[in-house]
C-alpha cells in the first residue's frame, strides 16, 4: 500500500510543478533576487567547471549584453542539455538553446536576436 501511495505522489509531482508556471517563475525570481552575488564573480563559475571532468565539446563562457545587463552564456557539456544564461551575479535566467528540441527552455526566445556585444570569457583548455 505504501508503495502505491509513493508511486501516486511521484506521478503527481510533474503535474504540481507545471500547474502554475507563472507562480513558480515569480517565486524563483524572488528567491534569485535574495541570493547575494559571489564576491569572486565569474571566476567561481570557471572554477566550478574546471572541477568537472573534461567535457566534449569543451565548456565555454560567453559574455553578452541582454535586456540592458551583462549576462553570461555557459555552454553545456554535452547533447540535449541546456546552455544557460546567467546574470552578473551568476543567477540562472534562461536557456536560449540546448535541450531535446535544441530551442532551450523557452524563457528567452529572443536571446539570439537581441543579445549583443558577444565576447569569449573562457574556454576550457583541457
Amino acid at each position: 500500500m505504501k508503495r502505491l501511495v509513493y508511486l501516486a505522489w511521484l506521478g503527481a509531482l510533474p503535474l504540481l510543478a507545471t500547474r502554475c508556471p507563472a507562480q513558480n517563475k515569480a517565486a524563483a525570481q524572488t528567491q534569485a533576487a535574495a541570493t547575494p552575488c559571489p564576491p569572486e564573480g565569474i571566476k567561481a563559475k570557471i572554477a566550478e567547471l574546471q572541477a568537472q571532468p573534461k567535457a566534449s565539446p569543451s565548456y565555454e563562457i560567453w559574455e553578452y549584453k541582454y535586456q540592458g545587463q551583462k549576462v553570461y552564456l555557459v555552454s553545456a557539456d554535452c547533447c540535449d542539455q541546456y546552455n544557460t544564461v546567467y546574470d552578473a551575479c551568476l543567477r540562472p535566467l534562461c536557456a536560449p538553446s540546448g535541450g531535446f528540441t535544441g530551442r532551450g527552455d523557452g524563457q528567452c526566445p529572443d536571446f539570439n536576436e537581441k543579445a549583443t556585444d558577444k565576447k569569449l570569457v573562457w574556454r576550457d583548455p583541457r
